[in-house]
């Protein structure tokens, strides 16, 4: 059995349902993926069927293999039975491997036979098994002999797959609705996350109660919000446990509230309007190319907001997430320097807080637990890291429940740079020379000296833990630390609640790393402006499949570079959502005429000239001239934190 508690997955849906993407999401972070493609290549000159089948390869990543069963309906269960405990194998689809078998060409032949016979390579496979087929008992029964026999074939091989495999998902409009469950924890039922009582995250699940047991309440990390910035609102009313919501997850109650594991079914983002509002620009009165680069944007933002025309983002939250590194890891930094920036953010200074201010955008510092030194032991305990992963998740449901349209990852620790590439070389193979940038110091000289002992940090951690589990949480703990865990924990919560993230140096990419083993879908929710010629970002962002806007190499910080792009993000997106249909393009002539708007003054309305006589009479109105937009607020107001979390002292910790 897999770790979310099914081998065997049979996912059905209609005609253009999303059943192939939903399941193309359960496997996509496998680390390989055979891709058993049934269908045949058709008529040559089908176009529209030539389409289809070239939109299902161009899905694929580059890693997965294919394997073609048309030309034999008996392969796919030789293929099937063949297959190892640790492969993965995508069948898409039964209709197609049914079309095979009805065909003439194949008869005759025993085709309920050969329907039990793939039933029982389903039910016998020890590999990750997931099988596309499309549900057409819902339909009108056709009226020609061909059609009927199609689908009597087809509800057949259904049936029996369905019983051999271990859970059953039907898709609906781009929503899963569960059929068959697991036997071991239920891969994913759709329930809206809500707190207890007592303040604690919770899940919702029919027959289950809404609140946390008593003494439930978690503590949570102490953390700053800005004065622009609403504080964590109050617990909602109590919901009856009947009552359906919008859907996070289905996670298992405890007495510690929310549980983060492997495997969590997390929403996806709309591939449907992602590629519509990118086809929709060429449509667009633009100048020359249009948009370049910036389409991405625009195709990212509406998968994200679920809608062809995106609008700019206008509520955006920045998470400064300080927490040092003990040991060989923050080689070459001055001690407290970190402290000094987070209180700077605090009062509104610095670099990223005037960053913020000019977009607009609110900055919240996160106090996140000290870690110890790699090299020599754990970063953090694992009673910690659930902490810090409960609280990155609640970090993003306050920003949700505050309105909070795009998060901002940024970092500001002691040997964040380290920690990130030691997670980047387990859990992407890399060597730590390869991932380690150059270490500056603060007259701008480069400190090899000391990017040597932050390499034999990464390596003689990595030395440490090479008989331990490379999970995800043991990552966190063994060599990722407090930062990058809250950091994974935003992201899986952001992700939970559709809210999309700016991703901007080494703490947000190993994160991206991590959350791959958690939830694969947080990937989909990310964004990376710019990869700022850091090593470990290049690398990640290959290993994720995130491309980079730009190329700015500024050196400002782990955000600032997001933050200097928002402007440009946000302007793409204005253009997009606020341009009209070129004229060769529009319906009727009466639409053609765009009359300029009038320039701005209190100078005359018309461009003929005036008469000539005495001025008028009417004084002109004057005009108050606009007062200099400042930088911002000049300090950040402390909020008690509501959920104080008492981190055991670790190697290195400090005061503030």
């Amino acid at each position: 059995m897999s770790v979310d508690g099914w081998n065997t997955l049979l996912v059905l849906g209609g005609i253009r349902s999303g059943k192939s993407e939903f399941a193309e999401s359960l496997v996509a972070d496998a680390p390989t993926v055979r891709y058993v493609a049934t269908a045949g290549e058709g008529d040559p000159e089908d176009t529209e069927w030539a389409a289809r089948l070239a939109a299902h390869r161009a899905r694929r990543p580059g890693s997965w293999t294919t394997e073609e069963t048309a030309t034999d309906p008996g392969r796919l269960a030789e293929v099937i039975a063949a297959a190892g405990p640790n492969e993965t194998l995508l069948v898409d689809d039964l209709g197609g491997w049914v079309t095979v078998l009805l065909d003439p060409a194949h008869q005759p032949a025993d085709d309920t036979a050969t329907i039990a016979e793939l039933a029982a390579a389903v039910r016998a496979s020890t590999a990750r098994l997931v099988l596309v087929s499309p549900e057409v008992g819902l339909s009108l029964v056709p009226t020609t002999p061909l059609g009927r026999a199609f689908t009597d074939a087809l509800g057949q091989t259904n049936r029996a797959v369905a019983d051999a495999c271990d859970a059953v998902v039907l898709v609906v409009a781009g929503q899963p609705a569960w059929l068959k469950p697991a036997a071991g924890p239920r891969p994913a039922v759709p329930a809206r996350a809500v707190r207890g009582e007592a303040g604690t995250p919770t899940q919702r699940v029919a027959g289950q109660p809404t609140a946390a047991p008593a003494g439930a309440a978690e503590p949570a990390l102490p953390e700053v919000l800005a004065p622009d910035m609403a504080p964590p609102l109050p617990a909602p009313e109590p919901v009856p446990a009947t009552d359906w919501a919008t859907a996070t997850r289905a996670l298992p109650l405890v007495a510690t509230g929310l549980v983060i594991e492997p495997g969590m079914e997390l929403p996806m983002p709309d591939d449907y309007v992602g590629p519509q509002a990118v086809d929709r620009l060429v449509t667009l009165d633009l100048p020359g190319a249009g948009l370049g680069v910036l389409e991405r944007v625009v195709g990212f933002a509406a998968a994200t907001q679920g809608t062809p025309t995106p609008a700019p983002w206008s509520s955006v939250r920045v998470l400064l997430l300080h927490g040092d590194h003990a040991g060989g890891a923050s080689a070459g930094t001055t001690p407290g320097e970190s402290a000094r920036r987070a209180r700077q953010a605090r009062a509104g200074k610095g670099a990223l807080a005037r960053l913020a201010a000019e977009s607009g955008a609110g900055l919240q510092v996160v106090e996140t637990p000290a870690s110890g030194a790699m090299e020599d032991e754990p970063a953090l305990t694992a009673d910690q890291v659930e902490s810090a992963l409960r609280y990155g998740w609640r970090l993003a449901e306050q920003a949700a429940d505050a309105g909070v349209q795009l998060l901002v990852l940024a970092a500001c620790g002691a040997g964040t740079e380290a920690a990130a590439a030691a997670v980047l070389v387990a859990t992407a193979g890399a060597e730590p020379p390869a991932v380690l940038g150059r270490v500056t110091t603060e007259q701008g000289e480069f400190d090899d000296a000391a990017w040597m002992v932050r390499c034999a940090a990464v390596r003689d951690a990595l030395h440490r833990t090479r008989r331990s589990p490379r999970d995800a949480k043991d990552v966190l703990a063994e060599l990722g630390g407090g930062d990058i865990a809250v950091a994974t924990g935003v992201l899986l919560g952001a992700t939970a609640r559709r809210i999309p993230v700016l991703l901007d140096g080494p703490v947000g990419v190993a994160a991206g790393m991590v959350s791959r083993d958690l939830a694969g879908q947080a990937r989909h929710w990310c964004l990376l402006p710019d990869h700022g010629g850091q090593p470990a970002v290049r690398l990640a962002a290959d290993v994720l499949g995130l491309t980079p806007l730009v190329d700015l190499r500024l050196g400002l910080g782990e955000g600032a570079t997001a933050l200097a792009t928002l402007p440009l993000l946000r302007s793409a997106l204005a253009l997009a959502a606020s341009l009209p249909v070129h004229p060769s393009l529009r319906d009727t002539e009466d639409d053609e005429e765009f009359a300029e708007p009038e320039p701005a003054g209190p100078g005359p309305t018309t461009t003929e000239p005036e008469p000539a006589g005495p001025a008028p009479t009417t004084p002109e109105p004057e005009f108050a001239e606009p007062e200099p937009a400042g930088p911002g607020p000049s300090r950040v107001a402390t909020v008690e934190p509501d959920e104080p979390v008492a981190v055991p002292d670790a190697p290195g910790q400090r005061a503030d």
